[in-house]
């Protein structure tokens, strides 16, 4: 298990949260502790609740897909990290309306939907061995501090911060399927 990557994989799979928690903090006429904390635990548990499930299912078929396994962690690591820089680009944001806090159903909603793709980061995982738990742990608290802090960062920021924060998490995640796919063709 290399833990640098799993720590960029996690500041990848953060950004969409952190976009989102930015949008949510600068729509917010007033920014609270339990605002923050509210986003950091849906957004950090849904973080780490994805890749475990990802990984149960995609240990049902590694035995199938094992010798393809690089090059599916990178097509869908790229895939996903390309969705990411060209929803940035297409402006697709998430935010509270006048000024309220958001719903808890919607912010599960908004956990679910930006947790999507750790669901496909934890199929990986499976594939190349990683342990889930200490993986799930390491995304969740660091997405649990990012969105706590996006929160804060939106209400001080404005909207300039949430474009690149998506298409740093993108382009994260891409380089690390590239470390992964290079790393079984020639290691």
């Amino acid at each position: 298990m290399d833990y640098i990557s799993l720590i960029f994989i996690a500041i990848g799979l953060s950004m969409d949260a952190f976009a989102v928690a930015i949008c949510n903090g600068m729509a917010m006429k007033s920014v609270k502790v339990r605002h923050a904390v509210a986003f950091g635990l849906m957004f950090g548990g849904m973080q780490a609740i994805m890749p475990i499930i990802g990984y149960f299912v995609g240990s049902l078929f590694s035995g199938y897909i094992e010798s393809f396994a690089n090059w599916i962690a990178f097509i869908l690591l790229a895939l996903i990290g390309g969705k990411m820089i060209l929803d940035a680009f297409r402006g697709k944001e998430e935010s509270v309306k006048d000024g309220q806090f958001i719903s808890l159903a919607a912010l599960f909603a908004l956990g679910v939907a930006t947790s999507i793709d750790a669901l496909v980061v934890g199929i990986n995982f499976a594939l190349i061995g990683w342990n889930i738990w200490i993986s799930a742990l390491v995304i969740g608290l660091v997405t649990f501090i990012l969105s706590f802090a996006g929160v804060y960062a939106g209400k001080k920021l404005g909207t300039a911060l949430q474009k690149y924060a998506t298409i740093f998490g993108g382009a994260v995640l891409i380089a690390i399927g590239l470390k992964i796919l290079l790393q079984g063709l020639f290691f």
